[in-house]
């Protein structure tokens, strides 16, 4: 389920169980339901897709320091290589090699399939003629949205952000 904040932004993702315990306890209202319910021996609910909290809650917004996951690089890059766009095999590659003293910054790592990558292997981008197709940057906020769940169902598409 997707949770809002009480300004309508896009916070994080829970299970249903958890959404279901925020709505008896009236910390979160809901936004979208659908035609499933839940039952239990007194009560039955609508099944909740998107849920929204009541009050506000601060979220840290230093993307820069959250662990840097293949999943949340593949994310950001749009599940795609870097180099040439294939969806397949995808690795992950520092744009200037760790040989070469390339940190391991959100701003240095991308998506990259395995032949792409083996055909860099730890030689420059302008060595090969192998740069990426966006510059490596640090993530929408957003994006760990989309790491938390792949496929994003059609009743969430109107409260995310387009590009991630």
């Amino acid at each position: 389920m997707l949770v809002l904040n009480a300004t309508y932004e896009p916070i994080n993702v829970c299970t249903v169980r958890r959404a279901a315990v925020l709505l008896l306890k009236a910390k979160a209202e809901m936004v979208e339901h659908s035609s499933h319910e839940l039952r239990s021996e007194h009560s039955t609910m609508n099944r909740p897709v998107v849920i929204r909290l009541v009050t506000f809650v601060r979220v840290p917004r230093d993307t820069h320091r959250r662990k840097i996951t293949r999943r949340a690089v593949f994310a950001r890059d749009g599940w795609a290589c870097q180099y040439c766009g294939s969806r397949s095999s995808l690795t992950v590659d520092h744009v200037i090699p760790r040989s070469k003293g390339g940190p391991s910054t959100w701003e240095n790592i991308v998506a990259s399939c395995a032949p792409c990558n083996r055909r860099k292997g730890d030689h420059l981008p302008a060595k090969v003629g192998m740069h990426p197709r966006q510059a490596p940057r640090v993530p929408n906020p957003q994006i760990f949205i989309h790491v938390a769940s792949p496929t994003i169902p059609p009743a969430w598409r109107q409260w995310l952000p387009e590009a991630a």
